[in-house]
């Protein structure tokens, strides 16, 4: 009888557990909720996400000019690490000559010697990447 009465005592100390451990929908939903991701991450192409196309340009498109200014300049303005200068039309020219503006474009993007990918301005889309070219090629009346 000792042996009955243990597990007995045992039964009902694990059901009043068990029942301590039972919460209601409201509760579980409310734990979920500050659980929860306080974001998310989308690739550029990624079709899934909600508003991408917002996020990947910083909540609009950003002007060529701008991308210069806050990404390019510092090359560009000096012809550091061979990089075409911003006003030197000669050397702007000669480079649509011998590549064409689709292979700029996709240096542009991917990167060529010493620049890198998109000039480090990862949350620009190729098309900005792009108006970014044309600005400095009309700059130079090209």
């Amino acid at each position: 009888m000792k042996l009955f009465a243990k597990v007995l005592a045992f039964v009902a100390i694990c059901s009043a557990s068990f029942s301590v451990l039972a919460i209601s929908d409201a509760q579980r939903d409310a734990i979920a909720e500050r659980l929860k991701p306080v974001g998310s991450v989308c690739i550029q192409g990624d079709s899934s996400c909600a508003n991408a196309s917002v996020a990947a340009a910083g909540g609009g498109a950003k002007s060529g000019e701008d991308i210069y200014n806050t990404n390019c300049m510092a090359c560009h303005s000096t012809g550091a690490a061979g990089a075409p200068k911003f006003d030197d039309k000669a050397e702007w020219a000669s480079r649509l000559d011998a590549r064409g503006l689709d292979t700029v474009y996709a240096n542009a993007i991917n990167g060529y010697n010493g620049m890198p990918a998109k000039g480090l301005c990862m949350s620009c889309s190729d098309d900005e990447i792009k108006a970014t070219v044309d600005y400095m090629l009309a700059h130079n009346g090209l």
